[in-house]
């Protein structure tokens, strides 16, 4: 046995506790990142009395350097490995949150927010590539998900945790707890095998993977959905006297979580491009009823309708860049892919902030809505051209 092949071997013999303990990392760093989702609205319209597009704007700024930075971020795990990565991105975000109790108004919290972005997109696209490297080609798509629900996982049980420490300590209790839970993350990252050698000479120095940005616009179209979930659900629930808005999140979120354990073979067994086409329909859907909602059960319908149908077009759509790039280009390809959502995010809140402003809260999620059925378009017209089959070796299900 070479001494690689033996450096190698305690961590490809342990392929359980290694995807454990990186999906522990992400539920942690995810777990800051709810927690502050159904506060800072409120903050910015109570303390520092800002509007709906300062509110956009906030929620939405993260997405700008989680845009720039993912595919650095990828090629950092490429050149490095997964681990180096992982740990600057649990620092990153760990920083964000102790940013948070500084008292710099919208100005600070856009620049907690630009720090969060680097941190959270370096942990899920360095985390995506070390679980797929542990993964058997032909659960590729599985493993995703289940990977995924570390994200949706945190963002469910974030928000929850995020008002009960606002009604128990106020804001600068959230604030700790966003900056503190990271480092638990970083720790437990510290501990972990990471299977992936870098190679001594890359085969490609491109930041962009070319093979991503399809499957990458379609992720994006959709995620302005997911942007004016995030940002306006709770303001817009309690302007039409519903309230609940916090619970509601929550179940899209706890939507995402169980879709995923129940149906999340689902692009490994009917193919990607057909789940995520329906997905997208799906999605419009939801959120159309969340737009036109009066009563807390029709709410919870459309965010469940939503969060079953976002569940499965991330793990679709990536499973297609995989499947189209070598396993040394993988922290790239999925850097660019996952940078797409970080647009999606970053153009859909501001807008949805200026639609909520300049015409109604029930406007901003019916344009999500039609944006969502672009996604379906574009993804549909994928198919009949065949512009996002697999590599001739099938490693992706078309």
């Amino acid at each position: 046995m070479s001494a690689e092949t033996a450096a190698r071997q305690p961590a490809v013999a342990r392929p359980g506790v290694a995807f454990a303990g990186v999906f522990a990392v992400t539920f942690s760093g995810l777990l800051a990142v709810g927690a502050v989702l159904p506060v800072l609205p409120r903050y910015i319209h109570g303390p520092l009395d800002g509007g709906n597009v300062a509110v956009g704007v906030v929620i939405g700024a993260y997405a700008v350097t989680g845009l720039l930075l993912r595919p650095f971020a990828g090629r950092l795990a490429d050149l490095r490995g997964r681990r180096p990565a992982v740990l600057l991105g649990s620092l990153l975000i760990s920083i964000a949150g102790f940013l948070y109790l500084l008292p710099l108004g919208v100005p600070g919290l856009i620049a907690a927010r630009l720090v969060l972005g680097a941190g959270e997109g370096a942990v899920f696209t360095a985390g995506s590539a070390w679980i797929v490297d542990l993964a058997p080609p032909e659960r590729r798509g599985r493993v995703i998900g289940l990977y995924g629900l570390s994200v949706w996982a945190g963002l469910s049980v974030g928000p929850l945790v995020g008002e009960l420490l606002h009604h128990a300590g106020g804001y600068d209790l959230v604030w700790a707890f966003a900056g503190a839970t990271p480092l638990v993350g970083a720790l437990i990252a510290l501990r972990l095998p990471d299977p992936f050698r870098p190679v001594a000479h890359p085969e490609h120095r491109r930041l962009i993977a070319r093979e991503a940005v399809r499957p990458g616009a379609a992720l994006a179209l959709a995620s302005v959905g997911y942007a004016t979930v995030a940002s306006f659900v709770v303001l817009h629930l309690d302007a039409r006297g519903v309230g609940h808005g916090a619970t509601v999140f929550g179940a899209f979120a706890t939507m995402v979580v169980l879709t995923r354990l129940v149906g999340g073979d689902l692009p490994d067994r009917v193919g990607p491009l057909r789940v995520a086409t329906t997905a997208a329909v799906v999605e419009a859907v939801g959120l159309t009823t969340i737009a036109l909602a009066h009563s807390l059960p029709v709410a919870l319908a459309g965010a469940l309708a939503m969060g079953a149908a976002f569940s499965l077009l991330y793990p679709s759509l990536s499973l297609i860049v995989v499947g189209r790039v070598s396993d040394a280009r993988r922290g790239a390809a999925l850097g660019t892919f996952t940078a797409f959502f970080d647009a999606g995010i970053g153009f859909g809140a501001p807008l949805a902030g200026i639609v909520a402003a300049t015409v109604s809260y029930e406007g901003a999620f019916l344009t999500a809505a039609a944006i969502a059925l672009v996604s379906a378009t574009t993804i549909a017209l994928a198919i009949s051209s065949r512009s996002l089959q697999p590599l001739p070796d099938g490693r992706a299900a078309s």
